[in-house]
């Protein structure tokens, strides 16, 4: 299935987008795309069904704008240099275990809000990442393939970073990573069994148009069940948390100088294979 909320900003309903593309609301049959119905396989199983029947409500796309395709995220867990490609173009060496971060659940916004450039940034750079969405609750897990079933969905997340504030402000990563507007998510949770293999997908982002990343998930140096292995060994994941499983090759740290980051005006656009594609305008701050 492709979940998804659409609607004003703090507002959204939930939708889903059914096997002809057409989109249906589903706020008659459940309050939101959340954790709560993530964790819940009776209630997943009546929106597949009515999803399937053709009965549901047609919503008109037209002018309505997709929020997150997911509620009350709990928090947003995120894989630093996770691709070998990635790894090399900034000259460093492939971490022993995952480098893990935190970006604050109140920085996501819809797949095509707008960006906000931060005061004073001028290393605001992008980095298109598959993005995990947990449907069980995970604690101590004993391999990769456990892991895997504690998964609900995926989808195209947009990390956004400030590389001044990330690196050569001291401290951790965090001031780079938690601006306002810096996890642009969705626009849709895509059901796991929808995805085959989660180390089979391509993932794409242009600036202005012009090609940046081109990566697949296959180059991952920690793959997503390891990942929710791991991760599962240091906090509990709850559904309804967000995984971030790291960037490929292409981002504008790892460009010669000078190197191109974003400025306000930029359009940038980012895909995934079966998971959708974004667009986001960027402004000053």
């Amino acid at each position: 299935m492709k979940l998804l909320r659409v609607g004003t900003a703090g507002a959204e309903r939930p939708a889903l987008l059914d096997a002809d593309g057409t989109l249906r609301d589903l706020s008659g049959l459940v309050d939101d795309i959340d954790g709560t119905l993530l964790a819940d396989g009776g209630a997943l199983g009546r929106v597949r069904a009515a999803g399937e029947s053709g009965e549901l409500p047609v919503l008109d796309p037209a002018g309505l704008r997709i929020g997150p395709p997911l509620g009350r995220i709990g928090k947003v867990v995120c894989i630093g240099l996770n691709y070998h490609d990635h790894a090399r173009e900034i000259g460093a060496e492939p971490p022993a275990e995952p480098v893990v971060f935190l970006k604050a659940p109140d920085t996501v916004v819809g797949p095509h809000d707008t960006v906000l450039i931060p005061r004073g940034s001028v290393k605001t750079d992008w980095e298109v990442e598959l993005a995990v969405v947990i449907g069980r609750t995970a604690r101590y897990l004993g391999s990769a393939e456990e892991a895997l079933g504690h998964v609900a969905g995926y989808a195209v997340a947009h990390d956004v970073s400030e590389r001044e504030f990330q690196i050569e402000r001291g401290g951790t990563w965090d001031k780079g990573k938690n601006c306002e507007t810096f996890s642009p998510l969705g626009p849709w949770l895509v059901t796991a069994d929808e995805v085959a293999d989660p180390q089979d997908l391509s993932l794409w982002l242009w600036v202005n148009g012009e090609p940046k990343q081109d990566g697949t998930t296959a180059d991952q140096i920690f793959p997503v069940g390891e990942v929710v292995r791991y991760l599962s060994h240091f906090m509990t994941l709850y559904p309804g948390d967000v995984v971030n499983t790291g960037t490929p090759a292409g981002v504008a740290l790892g460009a010669p100088e000078p190197k191109p980051f974003l400025r306000a005006g930029d359009v940038v656009e980012l895909e995934i294979t079966g998971l959708g594609r974004q667009r986001q305008e960027l402004k000053d701050a």
